[in-house]
């Protein structure tokens, strides 16, 4: 009973991550209009909580092994709602921005530290660990299709600041569910907390986050290539740092496991992939097809709730076929599906996109399932969190260069004026985006070597660390 409740928590931190993640998609011109917000703000209000989540998912995973993860998703939710509260009273696009980055790194700590959860109250190998990372993955399409809905049905009744204090509200409430009902786990053997590697991961995926955003309204300019080189030069300092210490946040070292790293390129080429894709075309199809942002929101659905269900339903896939190869070949069906999108014109329905959505849905209700199995099963015991970290850490920088890309390419000068141009722009976007799927499922598919079910990390005493048993779990 308690692991389900455990299963309940983390599944709802998760989808309550995602909700917020996408909610400002659909609110975007009222929020634009009321703080006066133009094309440069507007790309920082869209992007600053991706920089949240990519400065904070791994060392939020690395911290919440370390240090407790019912601990960490507590702390998660209550920045999360400190964060809302500031995007509800913002007075300026600054403000907002800022808010959505702190409501970001509240997600971060819920996302990474609930899948460490799971995979402390399922763990690999275990007969129900398909069943619960299907339910976690289908929260993510959950929150996704959730998102834009909520946010467009509270504007209609309270206007734009509605979404901001039910999230907030409902973080405090998973706050307080968290603390009374799930049950302390962390690393038998915890680390100090890699402070260098903390500081320099985060400011690099900072710089290069910062940079892709500015490159929107401009890629060539001198400052959007200066913070993405910078960005780029401290990551690699980074790496250099943590091949050196004796308790990295991270084991560079797991990049040479192909089963870690056919994870983290998926899930990158996902982010460069399907969730551009999919974070462009509510503006898109408003604009270009003239859709009410309800009708936008509702079309999404046919990717969100498919990815939901087939979520739900990768649990009985045949376990001969290996996580590698279902998210090898789930990335070629997302590119499938993103080849359907083609072809609007603005005489078309907006629900000319359902099909393209819907097959894309099922591949990526698929690679949902398998990220939340892979990243448990691909580090070592007791590092479940810092798995999820890398994972997501990997989906959003992916989604953050990949919006870029798209919206850069979808906007760009040159295009015919009006929705004919804009949706000729998005047609050639969606070709890069699905690209990127593409390549993602060669790379994936050639990492072969599926390596030990969990891997062995050492210590700074050398010794093998492995996750404590429930009797064992730490309670504060």
């Amino acid at each position: 009973m308690r692991s389900r409740t455990t299963l309940a928590v983390a599944s709802a931190a998760t989808f309550l991550a995602l909700v917020v993640f996408t909610s400002t998609l659909a609110t975007m011109p009222a929020t634009a209009a009321a703080l006066g917000a133009g094309p440069e703000g507007q790309a920082w209000i869209l992007s600053s909580m991706s920089i949240g989540l990519g400065v904070a998912l791994l060392p939020a995973g690395a911290v919440a092994d370390d240090l407790g993860r019912r601990r960490a998703l507590v702390l998660g939710a209550l920045v999360l709602a400190v964060g809302s509260v500031l995007c509800a009273v913002a007075p300026s696009t600054a403000v907002l921005v800022a808010g959505r980055i702190v409501a970001g790194i509240g997600a971060a700590a819920l996302v990474a530290s609930s899948l460490g959860l799971i995979g402390h109250a399922f763990p690999a190998g275990t007969p129900d660990a398909p069943r619960a990372s299907g339910i976690w993955g289908a929260s993510l399409g959950g929150g996704i299709a959730i998102g834009p809905l909520l946010a467009t049905g509270s504007e209609r009744l309270a206007g734009w600041t509605a979404e901001y204090w039910i999230e907030a509200i409902l973080a405090v409430g998973l706050a307080v569910w968290a603390r009374l009902a799930v049950e302390e786990s962390k690393a038998e053997h915890p680390r100090p907390v890699d402070l260098p590697g903390v500081a320099l991961l985060a400011v690099g995926i900072a710089l290069l986050l910062t940079g892709l955003v500015e490159a929107r309204t401009g890629a060539l300019r001198p400052a959007p290539v200066a913070l993405v080189v910078g960005g780029l030069l401290v990551l690699v300092a980074w790496l250099l740092v943590e091949r050196r210490r004796a308790a990295p946040m991270i084991d560079p070292t797991l990049f040479r496991s192909p089963r870690f790293l056919a994870m983290m390129l998926a899930a990158l080429a996902t982010g460069m992939g399907i969730i551009a894709t999919t974070s462009v075309l509510l503006s898109v199809a408003e604009r270009g097809l003239r859709a009410s942002a309800l009708a936008a929101a509702a079309v999404l659905l046919a990717w969100s709730v498919t990815s939901v269900v087939t979520s739900l339903l990768a649990r009985r896939l045949p376990a001969s076929i290996s996580g590698r190869l279902q998210m090898a070949v789930a990335l070629l069906v997302v590119a499938g599906g993103q080849a359907l999108l083609l072809g609007a014109t603005p005489e078309s329905s907006v629900w000319r996109f359902v099909p393209g959505l819907f097959v894309a849905g099922i591949a990526s209700g698929v690679l949902n399932a398998a990220f939340g199995r892979e990243a448990v099963a691909s580090v070592p015991a007791g590092r479940a969190a810092m798995g999820s970290g890398a994972n997501n850490t990997a989906r959003y920088v992916g989604s953050a260069i990949g919006t870029t890309v798209v919206a850069v390419i979808a906007t760009r000068p040159g295009l015919a004026p009006g929705p004919t141009g804009l949706l000729g722009g998005f047609d050639d976007a969606v070709v890069v985006a699905g690209v990127f799927s593409l390549l993602g499922a060669i790379a994936v598919f050639a990492c072969r070597g599926a390596g030990p079910e969990q891997a062995s990390l050492k210590d700074g005493q050398g010794s093998a660390r492995r996750d404590p048993g429930p009797s064992q779990a730490a309670v504060p």
